[in-house]
């Protein structure tokens, strides 16, 4: 398995409700993806609630990600994957997400992050 030796896979692990880390990853995506920096990223365990529609974060006094996730294929961000274990144990219907996401198992997962130089955790 060849790895891209300046690939980033970016993994995103909480929900939207849990404080700005959720948002701290997208930024880091969309900043890598405005330097030209090859990168994908991945939600997974509850991470993967930050691809519901229509989210209320609002009532939490946190911003919504839609924005953010709906931006991602304007700057070239095409590279995105969703646990599927994770999906199907919050109940996602992926064919609701507006976004071209990849489901993958976890022996995929493995692979997907042995395929990328660096992998940051959110």
């Amino acid at each position: 398995m060849e790895t891209n030796p300046k690939s980033t896979l970016i993994v995103t692990r909480r929900s939207p409700c849990q404080g700005g880390i959720a948002k701290s990853a997208l930024d880091t995506v969309l900043a890598m993806a405005v330097f030209d920096q090859p990168v994908a990223l991945l939600f997974q365990g509850e991470g993967v609630l930050q691809l519901l529609p229509d989210q209320a974060t609002e009532l939490l006094g946190r911003g919504s990600l839609s924005r953010q996730l709906e931006s991602l294929p304007l700057y070239d961000i095409d590279s995105l994957f969703v646990d599927a274990p994770a999906a199907r144990h919050y109940g996602l219907d992926l064919t609701l997400c507006a976004l071209a996401i990849s489901p993958l198992e976890d022996s995929q997962i493995r692979d997907l992050m042995l395929q990328h130089h660096t992998v940051l955790g959110f």
